[in-house]
């Protein structure tokens, strides 16, 4: 479903939030919002980039399928985060998918016309080159933990990753993310049966509590030195 959704461009944390009336204009002009209810495919692993995509409201999983169908998630993005791009700008169709965990609204920025606001505005492309290195630098340290760590060490990590993208609950202690045990497990490459024993053994230690899909950190650093020590 299409939307009028200017909050992609006008959000605070946007990187075209600062651009000028005539370069807002222009982007204006060259997108369009969409909403993806849960469950439903933003984009498919083979499909050409429909442009540069923002999260304006909502969660989404990115994911690649492995042998035998397994999935592998990549990222999880949150708004106003960009999706996609790395297919957009190296000009190859997507090698991964990307799936809303919730109700979500998504920004396409046409491609022209976001390169002809880029080569006008630094900031603007500063941004987007700033959000490649840190995913680049993201990629890299999950390489090492997903190669290097145990089982308890991936699954603590993962835990403090969803912590730190998505925050906390009123609570303080709920991690405001509700996934399958299999998403966590396919989050910490190991399978689902080792996720729902390791989270119970995590359980059982005191360092964290399940609700479902709610989970409670009860001990931050018990939780940190499980995935520092890997």
């Amino acid at each position: 479903m299409e939307l009028n959704c200017e909050h992609c461009i006008d959000h605070q944390k946007s990187i075209f939030n600062n651009l000028s009336r005539e370069e807002k204009q222009i982007l204006q002009e060259n997108y369009q919002c969409r909403f993806y209810g849960k469950g439903d495919i933003i984009f498919r692993e083979g499909d050409r980039p429909m442009g540069l995509l923002s999260l304006a409201s909502g969660m989404v999983k990115v994911f690649k399928t492995g042998v035998g169908g397994r999935e592998q998630i990549v990222r999880m993005a949150k708004p106003v985060g960009f999706i996609g791009y790395r297919a957009l700008f190296a000009e190859e169709n997507h090698t991964t998918t990307a799936v809303a965990l919730e109700d979500s609204k998504v920004c396409i920025f046409q491609k022209d016309s976001l390169l002809k606001v880029m080569q006008c505005n630094f900031n603007v492309s500063f941004g987007i080159l700033k959000a490649f290195a840190t995913e680049l630098g993201f990629t890299i340290n999950r390489t090492v933990t997903l190669t290097q760590k145990h089982i308890r060490g991936r699954l603590a990590e993962s835990l403090i990753f969803l912590k730190d993208t998505y925050g906390y609950e009123a609570d303080n202690q709920t991690i405001k993310v509700y996934l399958t045990r299999e998403d966590i497990a396919n989050l910490s490459c190991m399978t689902s049966s080792n996720a729902i024993r390791t989270l119970s053994i995590f359980a059982g230690e005191g360092v964290i509590k399940l609700d479902g899909k709610r989970i409670k950190i009860l001990s931050e650093n018990k939780l940190e030195k499980i995935s520092t020590l890997g």
